[in-house]
């Protein structure tokens, strides 16, 4: 006897389906639309507490005159001390200087990695590991340690580098007092540190270059330098510009440092820079208004120059896509 196996639908009351159909659907809680803002809301409570507020801050007292003392009132001045400030000759010094530092230490962060990177292509392995951390480790050594350090080589009394000289038949003398020498005694000591950050900065940027192109191209007949010319170069142009702007906004704050333990702007302000005058005229001076409007119109400036360098980025920079 052979079986027949039939299957029979399930029979779906109407009933059941209009009351699934009509019943209300579970909503999502509103407040999970929220989850990635909360995310952020650490950071953003950080940057508030931080940056605006002092900066709110700051732009209040630019208008006032006070003198760092809880018990002395402040007095509106208006406009008086950003006229005081741009008249001021210390402030077209630290200008320059700050521009000397700018120039120099590009030459520091772009000029310098850019060929120690292109030369080392040749490096492999453990070899190129090893030189990167060697030309890096001075970035991690400390500002005010590195100074210490630069200060006993260049000591009078006993320095190396003050001894290797006198036998060379060089009278050094103070560097850190010599108005010929400081700033390129502060040049190279902040240049030697800034040279491994973009050693590694620029090589980074090499390594995510595709090694396709450049094939490709020898393939084609392309000599080396043609390839660095206009395969390397243009590839590697949003790595330069970022460090450009890094150069352009942070020369200041990297030789803060060294200039406040070396010498305190000296000899005759010839060191100094902007943000050294600002710690001259707030905490040497107690002028908070003075130096309050001389950090409003940096911030301005350094706006500005940011806002343009980034709009030029966008518009020189040759990406990969």
């Amino acid at each position: 006897m052979t079986g027949v196996l039939v299957e029979v639908a399930p029979v779906v009351d109407p009933a059941v389906v209009e009351a699934v159909a009509t019943a209300p659907r579970r909503r999502r809680p509103r407040w999970r639309g929220l989850t990635p803002y909360l995310y952020l809301l650490p950071a953003v409570a950080l940057l508030a507490v931080w940056i605006y507020t002092p900066l709110v801050r700051t732009v209040g007292l630019s208008f006032s005159d006070w003198n760092l003392l809880p018990t002395s009132p402040r007095e509106y001045v208006g406009l008086d001390n950003y006229a005081t400030i741009i008249d001021q000759p210390e402030l077209h010094q630290a200008l320059g200087n700050t521009g000397i530092y700018i120039l120099a230490g590009a030459v520091f962060t772009l000029v310098l990695p850019l060929l120690i990177a292109l030369l080392s292509r040749v490096v492999r392995g453990r070899a190129k590991t090893v030189y990167q951390a060697l030309i890096f480790v001075p970035f991690l050594v400390t500002p005010i340690a590195s100074s210490a350090v630069w200060r006993w080589l260049f000591a009078e009394d006993g320095g190396a580098l003050h001894g290797l000289a006198s036998r060379l038949g060089w009278d050094m003398g103070n560097v850190f007092r010599d108005p010929g020498l400081v700033l390129t005694a502060v040049i190279v000591i902040v240049g030697w540190q800034l040279l491994g950050f973009g050693v590694l900065v620029v090589s980074a940027g090499i390594a995510g270059i595709d090694p396709d192109y450049a094939h490709a191209a020898s393939l084609d007949g392309a000599s080396p330098g043609q390839i660095t010319r206009r395969i390397t170069l243009p590839l590697l142009s949003p790595t330069l510009v970022f460090l450009g702007l890094m150069t352009i906004l942070l020369s200041a704050q990297w030789t803060y440092p060294v200039i406040d333990v070396l010498t305190q702007g000296g000899p005759s302000g010839a060191s100094t820079n902007i943000y050294y005058l600002l710690y001259e005229l707030g905490f040497r001076n107690f002028d908070a208004g003075l130096s309050s409007a001389a950090g409003v119109l940096f911030f301005l400036g350094f706006g500005v120059i940011a806002l343009v360098f980034v709009e030029l980025s966008e518009r020189l920079s040759f990406y990969d896509n």
